[in-house]
């Protein structure tokens, strides 16, 4: 019989808390480079921005992994 790890739904959970921050700094750099800024400012900010989102699509991956493999008591 598995014990639960009463960590382990905190981990998931800020790791959601970190994806979604870096989702949302992304998606704004992403306005922000498309629409205001112009020449290599804009394309370093679209570049971040991509970046930030790819990250924060791995740390929500990793989050549901964990919470979808888990051992189950």
């Amino acid at each position: 019989m598995a014990t639960r790890d009463p960590d382990r739904a905190a981990r998931r959970d800020s790791r959601l808390l970190v994806a979604g921050i870096l989702a949302l700094v992304g998606l704004v750099l992403l306005v922000l480079g498309l629409t205001v800024a112009d020449g290599a400012t804009a394309w370093i900010e679209v570049v971040v921005a991509i970046a930030l989102l790819l990250v924060s699509y791995g740390l929500q991956r990793v989050a549901r992994r964990g919470s979808l493999y888990r051992d189950r008591p």
